[in-house]
């Protein structure tokens, strides 16, 4: 068994791929999964994006992950983190800021508390200051699913504030891999959070 990730344009082009190497398909499909079988008996269990997939056959998969949607973007390491609202892959508003939040000392006693305590103000700090760009770079957008990536306490705790409460709810995709939240790294995210997941076998 072996996952690999398709760009949602090049879809119907991997579908008839699978044709060709495996012979004509049988289909089950469902809200969450569409599952194919080839002639040669080779399976594939293609990961509806963003669903559940109302209209289940191929086609309806295909015209599903190429429909543009407003997807907001949240990224949160303790250094930086970035927010944005994408128009399909298109990146349509932004904020991308950093954070110093002090690093770990080997001290100990009284001295290691003291750095403790002052590295998880300086981080608590840095997550109120997400939380402002996140409420600013959302605020009056259609954005239908939010996707979120970097450390994952971080991102909870940002998206603990009540100002986020309507788009925390509308968490969903993938959990989007990112060291460290640039703008160049935000605008690269579709290809991510895209991408369609594939399961093969064999």
């Amino acid at each position: 068994m072996r996952t690999v990730q398709v760009d949602a344009a090049r879809l119907g082009r991997w579908l008839d791929g699978f044709v060709e190497r495996h012979g004509t398909w049988q289909v089950e499909a469902g809200a969450d999964t569409v599952a194919l079988t080839g002639a040669d008996g080779a399976q594939a269990w293609i990961e509806v994006p963003y669903g559940p997939l109302a209209d289940p056959t191929v086609r309806g998969l295909i015209e599903h992950v190429r429909r543009p949607r407003c997807i907001g973007v949240l990224l949160v390491r303790r250094a930086g983190h970035a927010a944005g609202v994408f128009d399909g892959s298109t990146l349509v508003r932004s904020k991308v800021d950093s954070s110093y939040v002090q690093g770990t000392t080997k001290a100990g006693g009284w001295s290691q508390q003291r750095y403790a305590r002052r590295r998880a103000n300086q981080a608590s700090a840095a997550f109120a200051d997400a939380a402002d760009v996140a409420v600013r770079v959302f605020d009056g957008q259609p954005i239908e699913v939010l996707v979120v990536g970097g450390d994952r306490a971080a991102v909870k705790s940002v998206l603990a504030d009540p100002r986020l409460a309507h788009v925390a709810q509308l968490v969903g995709g993938p959990w989007l891999t990112v060291k460290d939240p640039k703008l160049k790294l935000l605008e690269a995210m579709p290809e991510q959070f895209l991408a369609v997941r594939i399961a093969l076998d064999p």
